[in-house]
C-alpha cells in the first residue's frame, strides 16, 4: 500500500497511535489511512484532537468509531472539556472484519467528509474549529499500515526547504554528501515564525551517552531552546542560556523515546506560545517560549554522540 504525495505520512504505526499533524488541517486537505480490520475485531476508533494531553483528556474535534458486534454502525461525536456531544450514529459500515480498507478524511471548512474505499459514507460538521486540530489518535482492533496526510495540491503545499540545499534561498549553508558533519550549524535566513517546523533525522551512536539540538540567535550566545537526550540516564533536558545564564531546567516526560545505536526522525514545531517536539511520530513534550521575539532565532545546531542524516524546514 502507498499514497500519493503525503505532505507528512507515518508508516506501521503502533496502535494505540498518537502522531502530531504538523501545521495542523487546513480546508482541501485529506487524512488517508490503509490498514485492515482483524477478524475479531469488536471496535476502533480514529480520533482528530486538540493536542495529546491525557489529564486533563485533550478535546477531540471528531470521534470516528466504528463497531462490529450486534448491530454495526459507526459513532461520531466531539469531546469538549472532558464531555462527550451528542452521538451521530449510522447504522451500517463499509469496514469488513478480516478485510483491508482505505479511509480517507477529507476536511473541508464547515465539515468533514468521509469516504471508505473509494465510496462515500459520511459527513460531520465541525463543532470545534479547525485550526485547533493538530493529533491524530488511533486506537482499538485495527491493523494500520500507513497513514499520509495529503495537500489539495502541490502548489498549496508550503515549501519544504532543506537545511543541506545550497540553492535554497531560506539557507545558505553548505550541502554534504552522505551524513553531515557535526556539530552542525545551519543558518534560518530570515528567522523563525509561527507554524514553522524542523524534521531531523539522524541516528545515535551504539555507545551514545547524548546529544542536542539547538535554536539560537545569531551575534550572541544566547540558545532560545536546548534539546538535550542524555542516553545513559534516560532524561531528556529542556532549557534554554540566555544572558550568558542557563535558566530552570525542564526534565519531566512520559516515556524516554531514544536508544543507543538506533534511528530517529524528530519534529520541532514552533506554536505561537510554545515549542512543541515529537519524536517518531509520538508527541513528547511542549516548551513554552521564553525568547519572546522569534524571529531572533535563526540557526539550528546540533551536536553530540549522533550522526546526522536530514535537517528540513517546512
Amino acid at each position: 500500500m502507498s499514497i500519493s504525495n503525503p505532505r507528512q505520512s507515518f508508516l506501521n504505526p503502533v496502535i494505540p497511535f498518537a502522531g502530531t499533524i504538523l501545521g495542523g488541517l487546513l480546508p482541501g486537505e485529506m487524512v488517508v489511512i490503509q490498514g485492515s480490520v482483524p477478524s475479531d475485531a469488536d471496535r476502533f476508533q480514529v480520533d482528530l484532537t486538540c493536542g495529546s494531553s491525557v489529564k486533563p483528556r485533550a478535546d477531540v474535534a471528531f470521534h470516528f468509531n466504528p463497531r462490529f458486534q450486534r448491530s454495526p454502525c459507526i459513532v461520531c461525536n466531539t469531546l469538549q472539556r472532558e464531555r462527550w456531544g451528542r452521538e451521530e450514529i449510522l447504522n451500517q459500515t463499509p469496514f469488513t472484519a478480516g478485510a483491508a480498507f482505505e479511509l480517507i478524511i477529507l476536511v473541508l471548512k464547515d465539515k468533514f467528509k468521509v469516504a471508505v474505499n473509494g465510496a462515500h459514507v459520511l459527513e460531520y460538521n465541525h463543532r470545534v474549529e479547525l485550526q485547533r486540530v493538530d493529533t491524530l489518535f488511533i486506537s482499538g482492533k485495527v491493523k494500520v499500515d500507513v497513514i499520509g496526510v495529503v495537500p489539495p495540491s502541490s502548489s498549496s503545499v508550503s515549501p519544504e526547504v532543506s537545511l543541506t540545499n545550497q540553492s535554497s534561498e531560506m539557507n545558505p549553508i553548505v550541502s554534504s554528501s552522505g551524513d553531515l558533519s557535526i556539530p552542525f550549524r545551519g543558518e534560518l535566513g530570515k528567522g523563525l515564525s509561527v507554524g514553522q517546523s524542523f524534521t531531523i533525522k539522524a541516528e545515535t551512536k551504539h555507545n551514545a551517552h547524548s546529544f542536542c539540538v539547538n535554536l539560537r540567535t545569531s551575534g550572541s550566545s544566547d540558545i532560545a531552546l536546548h534539546l538535550n537526550p542524555r542516553l545513559k540516564s534516560r532524561t531528556f533536558v529542556r532549557n534554554s542560556f540566555l544572558s550568558e545564564c542557563w535558566g530552570p531546567e525542564e526534565t519531566k516526560l512520559d516515556s524516554f523515546p531514544f536508544s543507543a545505536g538506533q534511528y530517529f526522525e524528530m519534529i520541532i514545531l514552533c506554536d505561537s506560545q510554545q515549542f512543541r517536539v515529537a519524536v517518531n511520530g509520538i508527541p513528547q513534550l511542549d516548551y513554552k517560549h521564553r525568547v519572546k521575539d522569534l524571529i531572533r532565532i535563526n540557526q539550528v545546531e546540533v551536536r553530540g554522540d549522533l550522526k546526522l542524516q536530514d535537517i528540513r524546514i517546512h
